[in-house]
C-alpha cells in the first residue's frame, strides 16, 4: 500500500493501547490494528481526529508514496 504510517509508535510513545486510541476518535480497535498494519487507509475525517491526538500534522503520522508501474 502507498500508504505508510508512524500510529504504532506514536501510540505507543503517549501510552495507550489500540483500545484507547480508537475511543478517542471514535473507532474500534480492529480498525486501530488494520490501520497500523497498512491493512487500512483512514478517511480524511479520521486520520485528522488521529493527528489531534497526538498534537501533530496528518503528516507527520502518514506518508503517501507512488507505487511503482
Amino acid at each position: 500500500m502507498p500508504l505508510n504510517n508512524r500510529l504504532k509508535e506514536y501510540r505507543a510513545g503517549l501510552g495507550i493501547n489500540q483500545r484507547q486510541l480508537g475511543a478517542m476518535v471514535g473507532a474500534s480497535r480492529q480498525t486501530v490494528s488494520l490501520i497500523e498494519r497498512g491493512d487500512y487507509s483512514p478517511s480524511v475525517t479520521l486520520a485528522l481526529k488521529i493527528a489531534k491526538v497526538f498534537s501533530v500534522s496528518v503528516e507527520d503520522i502518514f506518508t503517501y508514496e507512488e507505487e511503482e508501474v
